[in-house]
């Protein structure tokens, strides 16, 4: 059975109450959980002897004109689907238990944040760090688990455990996918029919791209403008970027070096939801 924990208090006496040398494991989620979720669950649970979820949708991540009123919030389903997942406990906190009143201290990683969605959602990766740090202090966990299709998030806080010095093992999930390619997020929900129908050519854009390094294209500028190509065939999608970068700092690549690795990434808007998704080469 799942552990409901709604207090700090809470969750640091489930802690100390772990057998000791006993490895947690933690999946941090804003809920609305899907198959992506569960896949992280079970690499957690796979790593470690006891594990735990949050769901907590952080208002510090939301810009002034995004969807924190309507982000979904189905807790009944989501606790079915973490009690059929085996998870020993879940955080479940107001937001006041996070952020007491007057609360005036936050988290900032200056780099990789900087790019990509840090360009066009100001403050939303200071919202991220901040509520992750505070997470692992109430927590305590051996090692956490985050999905890649939030590449830059990943990165981002891989940064901020390295020059903290904080003693959690970072772990990335793939991407979970939908068959014909829609990577899972809780907001494909708010796609119409019409709009879902088109969602995969984000990924085909991708595969594009992918073909065309493995043919051996290794210009970053020439890889992004065959991904944009496909991307522009829908009128529907309004492009906010479709990068090539280094897949760990994040910096734009020039050209793909021989033996190297690159993130292929896009950020678009469907209609009113906003998509991204990415692939490793």
């Amino acid at each position: 059975m799942t552990v409901i924990l709604r207090t700090v208090a809470e969750v640091r006496a489930w802690r100390r109450a772990l057998p000791a040398g006993q490895a947690l494991g933690f999946v941090p989620t804003m809920g609305a959980l899907h198959a992506g979720h569960i896949s992280l669950m079970e690499l957690a649970k796979g790593r470690a002897a006891a594990t735990i979820a949050s769901i907590f949708v952080n208002p510090l991540q939301f810009g002034p004109k995004e969807d924190l009123a309507k982000y979904p919030r189905p807790i009944e389903q989501d606790l079915a689907l973490l009690e059929r997942a085996g998870v020993d406990a879940l955080f479940l906190p107001e937001v006041s238990a996070l952020y007491p009143e007057g609360a005036s201290t936050f988290v900032v990683e200056e780099d990789v944040s900087g790019p990509m969605c840090g360009a066009v959602r100001p403050g939303h990766f200071r919202g991220v760090t901040t509520v992750v740090l505070k997470l692992f202090n109430i927590v305590q966990p051996d090692l956490a688990v985050f999905g890649q299709k939030d590449a830059q998030q990943c990165a981002v806080i891989e940064r901020m455990v390295r020059d903290l010095a904080l003693p959690v093992e970072i772990m990335r999930g793939p991407i979970v996918r939908e068959p014909d390619g829609l990577a899972l997020s809780s907001r494909n929900i708010y796609l119409s029919p019409e709009d879902r129908a088109a969602a995969p050519l984000i990924y085909e854009s991708l595969q594009a791209a992918r073909t065309a390094f493995e043919g051996g294209e290794r210009q970053a500028a020439m890889i992004a403008a065959i991904g944009r190509k496909v991307m522009a065939t829908d009128a529907r999608f309004t492009l906010q970027y479709w990068d090539v970068r280094d897949p760990m700092t994040l910096e734009a690549l020039t050209t793909i070096p021989a033996g190297a690795g690159a993130l292929f990434a896009v950020a678009a808007h469907l209609g009113p939801t906003r998509l991204i998704d990415n692939i490793t080469v």
